[in-house]
């Protein structure tokens, strides 16, 4: 275990390493992350924490800078915002919830509202103890984030209940991408794409835009600091090999119905055994640390949670290419990932649509009711067309029934109440 830890700090170093030796390309604009910036507009004042969450370095502490330039623009004094990095060597004697503490309150202004900004706070053992007593306090203002879901699933949630509300950040999305990339002018939507799920929607990348090889180094770093710090880290796993193949293996696999048992079965067959309670603690263990998502099944027609047989989609395409290549007809399960990360990020809780006599891509669920979804490369041949439709005609209720493709020509149709939609213009419309 302590040849393991190693491992994880070193390649903690390497990432934040390599970031510093290209201090050439650091100085590019912030991105504007609209959208959680303006989660962040929305709830500033309100007495109630606010929580993101999101997987490494998709721009938690990028949304945080934004966010003091927003306070500044407000004519809050820097006095009033007290911003804290644990993943700064700067802040390390902070780790311990007392020193946190007292550190804060030695720092915030007794005449109006202090902002609190503790960035990868996951790093304090029991931190929740720091917040709940920044919380009380009428003149702070607290904002907190963490890159393992895990944090928000303990006694923070426990003894915070009612009184948070959580973002849930995700790498770019293609509309993100698409602003940021500069490439609109001289290129199509379609090869915009391509680089998008190729190059990555980790924000840096954009940095690195066309220099390959530096991307994957970068992802890479991020990878293995992901699974080496977030899952086995945190799980204490000894196994790391057995976790990569698992990894592997959802990689290989998303959008199919996998269940743990089939997995367990797998590594198995290919002379891993592993038991089934110690696949679900990996798969535990890789959704808490957001690089991986599990989508549930939905029975449409008793409108129940099916508990058995999800589906699992990764946070970012490049990272799946990096780590089993392109092999295989696999693009069309990349556009369907992109679809439900969309949908994530749009507000839904995203579900796999069961039927007796088919399956829908996904039930996308909000406030509003549901919205259905079929996705497709393309349905020019009457035969796809055909295939894809069936399920949605199957479906009796009145809410919206939607087909998205990447089809340029007829890309808009409406059949009888099921709207065609081209995928890429849904993703850059957004809601």
């Amino acid at each position: 275990m302590l040849k393991i830890w190693n491992v994880i700090h070193i390649y903690d170093r390497i990432i934040k390493r390599w970031i510093i030796t290209r201090k050439e390309v650091s100085t590019v604009k912030l991105l504007e992350r609209k959208e959680y910036l303006d989660f962040l507009r929305r709830h500033k004042d309100r007495h109630i924490i606010k929580v993101v969450s999101g997987v490494r370095r998709c721009g938690k502490s990028k949304l945080f800078e934004l966010f003091q330039n927003y306070l500044l623009e407000q004519g809050i004094s820097r006095e009033h915002i007290i911003s804290i990095n644990f993943e700064d060597l700067a802040f390390e004697d902070l780790q311990e919830y007392h020193a946190l503490y007292k550190y804060v309150i030695s720092r915030m202004q007794p005449e109006g509202m202090n902002y609190i900004l503790l960035d990868e706070i996951q790093h304090v053992p029991e931190f929740e103890k720091a917040v709940d007593s920044l919380f009380i306090r009428e003149n702070a203002d607290v904002y907190i984030t963490g890159s393992n879901a895990y944090f928000m699933s303990g006694e923070l949630a426990t003894l915070l209940s009612g009184r948070y509300v959580e973002l849930k950040m995700l790498p770019l999305s293609f509309k993100e991408y698409y602003r940021a990339c500069g490439l609109a002018a001289n290129h199509t939507l379609q090869e915009i794409y391509e680089r998008y799920i190729t190059e990555s929607s980790f924000p840096y990348t954009l940095q690195l835009s066309g220099r390959q090889q530096d991307i994957n180094e970068y992802l890479l770093g991020l990878y293995n600091t992901v699974i080496l710090k977030d899952v086995v880290g945190r799980l204490r796993i000894a196994d790391v090999k057995m976790l990569e193949s698992i990894v592997k293996y959802l990689f290989a696999n998303v959008g199919s119905l996998l269940s743990i048992r089939k997995i367990a079965d797998s590594m198995t067959s290919a002379g891993r055994k592993i038991d089934s309670k110690t696949v679900e603690k990996y798969l535990t263990g890789l959704q808490d640390s957001m690089l991986i998502y599990q989508a549930e099944r939905y029975d449409i027609r008793g409108k129940d949670i099916l508990k058995i047989n999800p589906k699992y989609y990764v946070a970012d395409a490049a990272l799946r290419y990096l780590k089993i290549g392109r092999r295989g007809l696999d693009t069309g399960h990349i556009l369907e990932n992109t679809v439900y990360l969309e949908l994530l990020r749009r507000g839904y809780e995203v579900y796999v649509g069961s039927m007796a006599n088919g399956e829908v891509d996904f039930v996308a669920k909000n406030e509003h009711g549901l919205t259905y979804y079929q996705v497709a490369e393309s349905a020019l041949q009457p035969e796809v067309m055909e295939r894809e439709l069936k399920p949605l005609q199957r479906i009796k209720d009145n809410y919206p029934k939607i087909l998205l493709t990447l089809d340029e020509v007829g890309a808009v149709a409406d059949y009888d109440g099921i709207r065609k939609q081209n995928v890429l213009k849904w993703l850059l419309a957004g809601e």
